[in-house]
């Protein structure tokens, strides 16, 4: 088993930086009314990123395994939050975007698969507490 570990640093009020082991800064902070400067994405918003970037990367990783020729990528993520505090999340819905001519259904359903069920930690730790759900699109040629 091995060790993470994270740093924060308070900048002022509720504005504070981050970082891990991979040592890259990351700003955090809240909204003028709850004492923040509104400088930074907020808390649980990078909670989403890392989500879709674990799962994207994984996608990528197997399509690009499979020889699929994607012109483009992206994630769409819709989350529901509790009105009550603690405000946590309790549906997550991922769309998969997948941009480009000739793409297999298939091969696109089994990389969400192998993510959603193997490979993401991130979904893995999520899904323990919230409810999550996925659909992708594919799209027959690149956005304008």
């Amino acid at each position: 088993m091995s060790t993470k570990k994270a740093y924060i640093k308070q900048i002022k009020g509720i504005t504070f930086a981050g970082k891990t082991d991979s040592n890259h800064w990351v700003t955090m902070d809240g909204p003028v009314e709850f004492g923040g400067s509104d400088a930074g994405i907020r808390p649980k918003e990078l909670l989403l990123l890392g989500l879709g970037g674990c799962t994207g990367s994984d996608v990528v990783s197997i399509l690009q395994k499979k020889k699929v020729n994607l012109e483009d990528f992206e994630i769409n993520i819709e989350t529901e939050v509790s009105d009550g505090h603690p405000q946590v999340f309790t549906k997550l819905h991922l769309e998969y975007v997948f941009y480009g001519k000739d793409i297999n259904m298939k091969d696109v359903e089994r990389a969400i698969e192998l993510s959603q069920t193997k490979y993401c930690g991130v979904t893995a730790m999520l899904e323990k507490a919230v409810e999550m759900t996925h659909s992708y699109r594919i799209v027959p040629g690149k956005q304008s």
